[in-house]
């Protein structure tokens, strides 16, 4: 795309004329999508509201189609878009379409152990493989509650699951239960960066859970 004589084209030279109105509609669909709110609601909807106030600001202000006249409200809708996708991709990296909680917590290749896990974690670790030691670490932490019988042993389970079955048989620690299966989500699925400090939060939660007594629960209502 390039400006000529004050209006915006198209490689080939193709005048852009888009309705100002439905410009407009099309970029605040954009913004609704669900991967700019995944995360931290507060502070992105504060963001995607004030660029929406600006969007109407700027197709308010347009007395015609985009392209037309100078093509100034185009080029910023571009450079906007631009920025928003560029900020999203370094906080977030690439969106991913499937649920995040959706993911099966261990692989198809046979129960192992959880010092088994806890080995291949620790080996991660010291290779600086952090994404794979996070990875290892819940899976050894959630294998050790269903060797102690808190977890029913159960395939297919997610993350997810197992913190919300943990945290009733171990409500003392159901918070942490529940932040450590959101990180192994987020690291494992949502493509976050994994550190020395989250292999350490669950590699510390693990050994917090051995030495923590299941509380009896009513039938029905989770494992003791």
């Amino acid at each position: 795309m390039g400006l000529r004589g004050g209006g915006a084209l198209l490689a080939d030279g193709v005048p852009v004329t888009v309705p100002r109105d439905a410009a407009r509609d099309a970029a605040h669909e954009e913004l609704r999508k669900a991967v700019y709110h995944q995360h931290e609601p507060g502070l992105v909807d504060r963001f995607i509201t004030w660029i929406q106030d600006q969007l109407d600001h700027l197709f308010n202000g347009v007395g015609g189609p985009l392209g037309g006249g100078d093509g100034s409200a185009l080029v910023v809708l571009i450079v906007l878009a631009a920025i928003i996708a560029v900020l999203l991709w370094r906080r977030y990296g690439a969106p991913r379409r499937e649920a995040r909680s959706a993911g099966r917590l261990f692989a198809a290749d046979g129960p192992r152990s959880a010092d088994q896990h806890r080995a291949d974690a620790a080996a991660h670790a010291e290779r600086g493989a952090w994404a794979d030691a996070v990875r290892e670490q819940m899976r050894a932490l959630v294998r050790g509650l269903e060797e102690r019988t808190v977890l029913d042993p159960r395939p297919g389970r997610t993350a997810d699951e197992a913190a919300a079955e943990a945290g009733r048989a171990l409500p003392e620690r159901a918070r942490e239960l529940a932040s450590a299966a959101r990180l192994f989500d987020d690291i494992a699925f949502g493509e976050r960066t994994a550190d020395e400090a989250s292999y350490r939060l669950l590699a510390d939660l693990d050994r917090a859970l051995e030495r923590t007594r299941p509380t009896p629960v009513a039938a029905g209502g989770g494992t003791a």
